[in-house]
């Protein structure tokens, strides 16, 4: 008699989450745009190397002209070396701060779901006076006080966006810490550390990288709007300071407005695809589904 064979080894969470993204028609073609949209922003300087803030034709020259391909605005900069250049201040504006925010509001909910009682309540306190708040009026009140730079923006989108990301947190830290390998890493004298941020995060990891994807393309709409109202970097093109300062002529120079609008949908559509496409995977009742 043979002797039976072994089960076939089966796949991790994280490898079979990847192989249901891989099949998500969304989530490919969302990442197939954002891939796109950095390679034009990394890239681009390289292959177009140009001063974004540089008079290169007429003012509001047409698009799709030997002078400037997508048009000038109303200033004569040329629309298409300001996206190439804005798209870097763009992104990185709101990776970083989608970055902060995420750090604060895991930092905090994990604190509050794990310690509970007094800790919970006081940290909950905090979190709710951030939620009632106007996010963005708030955030515009950062920045005017502290002078709109690159750096106060990032700042001020973080500080004002993390209270989602706190609750989500809190809520899974409550569900994990009573488990039975929280409990057996109790027994055996692990630090509330370790235990925090060795054992329970990486196991409450999969909507939080969820929460962390869509916070990019939140924090990519505050820099815009804080952009179109006036309170970005002057110094530093980006998408929103494009549309912003071109506003009032929306209607004789239309261009100006309708590609830095554009490259933003776009991008956030391609974050929000992202998003989606990480939630099916990452959600064991959708995998199951």
């Amino acid at each position: 008699m043979s002797p039976a064979r072994p089960p076939p080894p089966t796949e991790g969470p994280w490898l079979e989450a990847a192989r249901m993204f891989a099949r998500n028609p969304s989530a490919i073609a969302g990442s197939v745009l954002l891939a796109l949209v950095l390679l034009v922003a990394i890239a681009g300087p390289w292959v177009l190397a140009a001063d974004p803030f540089e008079l290169v034709a007429a003012p509001m020259t047409p698009p799709f002209t030997a002078e400037a391909w997508l048009g000038t605005d109303y200033l004569g900069r040329d629309v298409l070396t300001g996206l190439i250049y804005g798209g870097r201040a763009t992104l990185l504006v709101g990776a970083v701060a989608a970055l902060l925010s995420v750090a604060i509001g895991i930092t905090i909910g994990a604190t509050a779901g794990f310690y509970g009682g007094r800790v919970d309540r006081a940290l909950m306190r905090v979190t709710e006076f951030f939620q009632v708040l106007p996010a963005l009026l708030f955030a515009m009140v950062v920045v005017t006080l502290f002078s709109p730079t690159l750096l106060t923006v990032t700042l001020a989108i973080g500080v004002v966006s993390w209270t989602g990301t706190a609750r989500l947190t809190r809520a899974e830290f409550l569900k994990l810490r009573e488990v039975e390998f929280v409990r057996a890493e109790r027994a055996i004298g692990a630090r509330n550390a370790r235990i925090i941020w060795g054992v329970i995060l990486p196991n409450a990891l999969p909507p939080l990288v969820v929460s962390a994807t869509l916070a990019v393309g939140v924090a990519i709409l505050f820099e815009a709007g804080l952009s179109f109202l006036g309170l970005g970097d002057p110094n530093q093109m980006s998408w929103g300071l494009m549309i912003g300062s071109s506003r009032q002529y929306l209607l004789s120079s239309w261009w100006a407005v309708t590609f830095p609008g554009a490259a933003i949908f776009v991008t956030v559509l391609a974050v929000s695809l992202i998003g989606d496409g990480l939630n099916d995977a990452l959600n064991p009742k959708l995998r199951e589904r």
